[in-house]
């Protein structure tokens, strides 16, 4: 896993040779552009679902026409590939993304354990990729957000909202995709058989979708981008016949002028049609949420030259079909699917259904991805992250997300059994998401972009107007499926905004009750304490400071490890830590102690590494940096912690090649130590088989003595095994609290703590080796 732990940050700085950006733009159709791609197969229906009054004109048609026109052109094209993706975050895109890059620049980040040490990472504060120097109105606004922690608080509800509404999205993209494309089978059978297999066959597509993704999408994913090439161009080729044999004149409807006459004709019907019309743009906010897996250029291209005039050709298509066969009459339905040839209904039908399975399968994954960086931020309570690829690091499968979101699905799709009640839902959801974009990005322009302010409410009144326009039209359908994004969002934020309230309220504790330092030094040289044989890692929230888990455990157990390392493994607001930025390390209290601080860095997007990799890169890091202290070389720069201590930043193994690395054997007192040109630490024999560590140094600079037996008692404490000590906190509320709070943590939170994953399994902790130290926090 080093290598892609390398592998990662360079995929983020190289640049792109036009061969590289073709392919990614690809392979970017079948991840990106699954779900934006088979909205043809509902929009038309649901715009037409019972708002628009029946009439033998062509003027109706010709007005969504034209409103699919203009929003495919204003809200993808202009807002999205030619703004939004430019704010990306170090590479990384999606709602957290902009939080996190405007917490940096105005320091209004909600992780409890930041450092200043934090804001020397080089990716901190590379992203202005305008005018360097901020403007007047630009630092009054970033000071204004640092006083009120009421704006500060206001931005992260924003945030959340917008997050609870892509988790929506996961839930009923997959259910009116799959539904709409099973909907063909109407066509082709009678329809008292349809309706008997629509829902059941619906229903075992997306069980099967959600069943195959433990084993990740790295596998079959190669086929993904063929079949949405083979969608595009079939609904292309259709759209083009269409417009052909039909109606050649349909492309006077892209005139806005229609747009007017469609809304002074129908009125109200045609606002609320709105509601529908809006499905066209479904998955667009994909572009900027899958950003981390591509390039900006690779999914501008993709868009721009295949996917927008596909679509735009489909759309045509149908609105010159429907436009000659007066399909608004009251016996005729309207669909994607009497647009398509008879001859090629049944071959169509099978790549809908195929593409809609893709399109599902993005958004369930962008929904695994946000729900991992809203966890990474403190946002979420702890669940269980796997890797299904060793190469592709934004590969991730969460079982409890994966089942929650399947049995949702499943509820939607048998409770509604109509794309108009799904389509309502869907709609409210994705607009939702978008508006939040939209205020998030003017924020971006002024604070990160160092922009007039004039530009920022250009922005927010062009793009706002439209969004709040099909807002108005989702919202007025509440109870015809809107209802649904509003609750799941409800829930979802509830224990989003608890888990993060929790969290905040138990570092508080943590921070008002720590030891201090001289305490610890009170103790004496021995401490006072019997010391027993290997390391203690002591897990610890706290950057500075000795944890109140600590002494709570020296009261009752007054023995610990000949070596103590506090181990504080965080989160950063950066997608990715470079390697060689990853460790803080620094000593508390004297040397011979033998106690160590060391503060693990992680980006929102990071790849965590499995116990025995990490603890041996854990024990380099410290190596390094007790062979740097001695001899002053090594390339490690120091940082200053926020209270006391002096930490000195420590790269992995993999960074500092030329110094300390570490090999493990297993071996007996009859084998003798391997010859090497490089001076070897090594423990003493021993009479029986175990395990033998050693470090291998650099023959030059020479190392102090000190040092050197310092590097010797921690080769020793490596063989004699590694002890994980976590604190198990329980919260409660101290007397006096408002209801209000009581319910939070007694309620809310603390069945959140009881119900979510363990820190042992969280930080991969091996049962055997871990010791759990009770506490109850009163807050």
């Amino acid at each position: 896993m080093m290598d892609l732990e390398s592998g990662v940050y360079q995929n983020h700085v190289k640049k792109e040779s036009w061969k590289t950006v073709l392919i990614l733009a690809y392979q970017s159709l079948g991840v990106v552009y699954g779900d934006l791609s088979t909205s043809p197969l509902y929009v038309y229906k649901n715009a037409f679902a019972e708002d628009i009054h029946h009439s033998e004109s062509n003027e109706e048609i010709y007005g969504v026409l034209s409103f699919v026109f203009w929003t495919l052109t204003l809200i993808p094209l202009v807002k999205y590939v030619f703004i939004v993706l430019r704010a990306d975050d170090n590479g990384e895109g999606g709602t957290f993304a902009l939080y996190s890059l405007l917490c940096r620049h105005a320091r209004l980040i909600s992780l409890p354990n930041c450092q200043l040490a934090d804001e020397e990472l080089s990716e901190y504060k590379k992203d202005v990729i305008f005018n360097p120097i901020p403007t007047s109105f630009g630092s009054k606004l970033k000071s204004t957000l640092e006083k009120h922690r009421v704006l500060q608080k206001f931005l992260l509800v924003l945030a959340l909202i917008g997050t609870c509404m892509v988790i929506g999205d996961g839930i009923l993209t997959p259910a009116i995709s799959v539904f709409s494309a099973v909907s063909g089978l109407e066509l082709s059978m009678s329809k008292e058989h349809h309706k008997c297999l629509e829902v059941p066959v619906a229903c075992l597509i997306l069980i099967g979708l959600f069943a195959l993704q433990h084993f990740g999408t790295h596998r079959v994913g190669f086929l993904f981008a063929p079949v949405v090439m083979t969608w595009l161009f079939c609904i292309s080729a259709i759209g083009l016949y269409n417009i052909i044999h039909w109606n050649p004149h349909v492309y006077q409807a892209l005139s806005p002028y229609y747009m007017y006459k469609f809304l002074k004709k129908t009125r109200r019907g045609g606002w609320m049609s709105l509601g529908g019309i809006l499905l066209c743009i479904t998955g667009s906010e994909a572009m900027f949420a899958d950003l981390g897996h591509f390039s900006q250029l690779s999914i501008k291209v993709a868009f721009t030259f295949v996917v927008y005039p596909s679509l735009i050709l489909a759309y045509m298509g149908q609105a010159a079909y429907l436009s000659r066969h007066h399909v608004i009459s009251r016996d005729y339905q309207i669909g994607f699917y009497v647009s398509v040839p008879d001859k090629l209904r049944w071959p169509v039908l099978g790549i809908a259904i195929l593409a809609a399975v893709v399109g599902s399968q993005a958004i369930i994954t962008g929904t695994f991805s946000i729900i991992k960086q809203c966890h990474a931020l403190g946002c979420f309570p702890r669940v269980k992250i796997v890797h299904t690829s060793s190469k592709m690091h934004g590969q991730i499968y969460i079982p409890e997300i994966n089942w929650t979101l399947m049995l949702l699905c499943l509820a939607v799709t048998i409770g509604f059994r109509d794309t108009k009640r799904m389509g309502n839902a869907s709609g409210l959801a994705l607009i939702t998401v978008m508006l939040v974009t939209t205020c998030l990005m003017s924020l971006v322009i002024v604070l990160c972009w160092h922009q007039s302010i004039f530009l920022a409410i250009g922005f927010v009144l062009f793009f706002g107007t439209i969004e709040a326009l099909y807002f108005s039209a989702s919202l007025i359908k509440f109870l015809e499926g809107a209802w649904v994004p509003i609750a799941l969002a409800f829930i979802f934020f509830s224990i989003m905004y608890t888990w993060h309230y929790g969290t905040l309220k138990k570092y508080e504790f943590d921070v008002q009750n720590k030891v201090s330092i001289n305490w610890l030094l009170s103790l004496g040289p021995s401490l006072g304490i019997v010391r027993v044989r290997g390391i203690g890692l002591i897990h610890t929230e706290l950057v500075s400071g000795i944890p109140a888990i600590f002494s709570h455990f020296v009261t009752n157990l007054p023995a610990f490890h000949q070596v103590l390392v506090f181990l504080c493994v965080k989160s950063v607001p950066v997608p990715h830590v470079r390697p060689d930025e990853r460790f803080l390390v620094g000593h508390i209290g004297p040397k011979e102690f033998r106690l160590y601080r060391c503060i693990v860095r992680y980006g929102y997007r990071d790849f965590h590494k499995d116990d025995n990799e990490f603890e041996n890169d854990l024990l380099c890091s410290i190596a390094e940096f007790i062979r740097a202290e001695s001899t002053g070389v090594g390339g490690i720069r120091d940082a200053l912690n926020k209270d006391e201590e002096k930490m000195t930043v420590v790269g992995t193994p993999s960074t500092h090649v030329g110094g300390i690395q570490m090999c493990e054997e297993f071996t007996d007192d009859n084998d003798l130590p391997g010859t090497s040109e490089l001076k070897e630490i090594q423990s003493p024999p021993v009479m029986q088989l175990r395990k033998r560590v050693r470090f291998v140094l650099p023959e030059s600079p020479k190392i102090e003595t000190g040092a050197l037996q310092e590097l010797e008692d921690l080769v020793e404490a490596r063989e004699a095994g590694v002890a994980y000590i976590l604190g198990h906190a329980h919260m409660r509320t101290k007397q006096g609290s408002s209801l209000l709070k009581r319910v939070v943590i007694n309620v809310g939170y603390d069945f959140l703590s009881r119900n979510c994953r363990a820190a042992t399994c969280l930080l991969r902790v091996p049962h055997a080796s871990t010791l759990e130290v009770g506490m109850i926090y009163h807050v």
